[in-house]
């Protein structure tokens, strides 16, 4: 179990922000998800590839077993108004391989269909994940990994109050990883 938890929920709560309903992921996402991770759009700074059908189905399992064994996680991301999915958003331990290791803190992401892409969904959302996380988790920091190319999704990072520390060496590619510390903490 990742130090630094409080107490653990076994399911993702739901959120609500002004556009969208975040909530734990299900086996009738895995569609949707199976055409996101395959967008070339998505992956081109995440896998460099698209991911299989096999690749996605995994992924929805690890997302449903963070919350289960750690008690946080990644959710699904809702349309408001049509209930359509439009992405992943959240905190995991992946256990990376990567040099120098990233410890303990929860690890952020998010992932959006691409015509979600531009229109302030991911500040929002990772606005309203890390005001849980900071009320739910002890560890007073996060951080996220990126493609140094990525410079959209480091944007975001950076409005969210991540701060690049260093980079490292994750699939034997330079990889920027930026940390967050919890307000006042």
């Amino acid at each position: 179990m990742t130090s630094g938890l409080s107490p653990a929920t076994n399911t993702a709560p739901e959120i609500l922000t002004a556009r969208t309903r975040m909530r734990g992921h299900r086996v009738g996402d895995f569609d949707a998800m199976v055409a996101m991770w395959r967008d070339d759009i998505v992956t081109r700074y995440i896998l460099g590839r698209p991911s299989t059908a096999s690749e996605t189905w995994s992924r929805l399992l690890r997302y449903v077993g963070h919350w289960q064994a750690l008690g946080f996680g990644y959710w699904a991301i809702e349309d408001r108004d049509t209930g359509r999915f439009i992405g992943e958003v959240g905190f995991a331990d992946y256990k990376r391989d990567i040099e120098p290791r990233l410890g303990d803190a929860p690890e952020a992401g998010w992932v959006l269909v691409p015509e979600m892409h531009g229109k302030g969904i991911a500040t929002e959302v990772m606005t309203a994940a890390l005001d849980w996380v900071d009320r739910n988790v002890s560890d007073p920091k996060t951080v996220c990994i990126f493609d140094p190319e990525h410079q959209g999704s480091m944007r975001v990072a950076e409005k969210l109050g991540y701060r690049p520390s260093h980079l490292a060496t994750f699939m034997d590619k330079p990889t920027q990883v930026m940390t967050r510390l919890r307000p006042g903490g």
